[in-house]
């Protein structure tokens, strides 16, 4: 698998990265396990993990693969802080974890306890890239700036980044803190990154990991005649999310997308995760799957390369 820089860093990681947000509910141990074995036998390295995947479950069970079972320095481990759950309060549409509402809170003290939690739940010294996970209008920029530097310095976190910022907020934060990754959803139905987000990424050094690129399984074509009674929009706490974004835009790139994978050969996971994969800008996508049958296919989407009158044409009509 190809490695690429993140930015104007000297780290690099795979183009493809492994998400474990399923892990610890829809994906078990002995699943979990079969996925990351196979992800680094393909040449993977980036891992993307959070305290608040399924309550902290995921992270948990990370940890308890790096080591025993792949070697921690076969992996760039991407980690988050700054989203405290907020006691009493539960959240109806699901949420990072069902049932769990979350609040946003970078303090330095914040930071730096999560960042030390989640070293000792993973088993390891350092994170190869550490996010603040939203942005926090309640403290000050230079705090949050000068944790992250701290967080660097102290051999902790090998490279500082940021999650689901706008470009201004972005762009504010880059101007002061060490900033060399972001993290933000990105697919052929979900491209407002390009207008302000990608700009301000390039300018400022930083490269962009993508989240969400095939869209919650929409654009696999999974929900072209109505939900699977296995999938998440059948899930109660991710089905809202999916079904309102089963919309007529979305009919339209999905039948774009399978209409190229027939003509190629391949799936319409593979077409998405081509296309995207090959944007400018992106370092990197996050991909996940409930179970290793899925990550197969995954997997297999790596190494097709889409005709740019293919790229071309699926440019224009998830244009909006």
């Amino acid at each position: 698998m190809e490695q690429r820089a993140v930015g104007r860093s000297g780290l690099r990681v795979s183009r493809m990265g492994l998400a474990t947000h399923t892990w610890g509910r829809e994906t078990d141990a002995e699943d979990a396990a079969a996925q990351l074995v196979a992800f680094v036998e393909a040449g993977g390295t980036l891992v993307d993990t959070s305290p608040v995947y399924q309550g902290g479950a995921a992270q948990r069970m990370l940890g308890e693969l790096v080591g025993e079972l792949v070697p921690r320095d076969d992996l760039v481990i991407s980690g988050c802080a700054g989203l405290v759950p907020v006691p009493g309060v539960t959240d109806p549409d699901g949420g990072p974890a069902a049932g769990i509402h979350w609040s946003v809170d970078a303090s330095r003290r914040t930071l730096m306890r999560q960042l030390d939690r989640t070293l000792a739940e993973l088993g390891t010294d350092y994170l190869d890239i550490w996010s603040v996970a939203a942005w926090d209008r309640h403290t000050p920029l230079d705090e949050i700036a000068a944790t992250l530097d701290h967080a660097v310095r102290s051999g902790k976190v090998r490279y500082a980044g940021a999650r689901g910022l706008s470009a201004w907020q972005l762009a504010t934060l880059a101007s002061t803190a060490p900033i060399v990754a972001a993290q933000s959803p990105y697919s052929l139905l979900a491209r407002g990154a390009e207008s302000e987000l990608l700009p301000a990424a390039g300018h400022h050094g930083v490269g962009l990991i993508a989240a969400s690129p095939l869209a919650g399984g929409i654009l696999t074509g999974k929900y072209r005649d109505g939900v699977p009674a296995d999938s998440r929009g059948a899930d109660e706490a991710t089905a809202a999310e999916i079904r309102e974004r089963l919309d007529e835009h979305a009919t339209r790139v999905v039948d774009a997308v399978v209409t190229a994978a027939d003509g190629l050969g391949t799936s319409p996971l593979a077409v998405a995760a081509a296309w995207l994969r090959d944007r400018p800008g992106v370092a990197s996508m996050i991909v996940g799957a409930r179970d290793i049958g899925q990550l197969t296919g995954v997997l297999a989407a790596e190494t097709l390369e889409l005709p740019r009158a293919i790229a071309a044409a699926l440019d224009d009509v998830s244009g909006i």
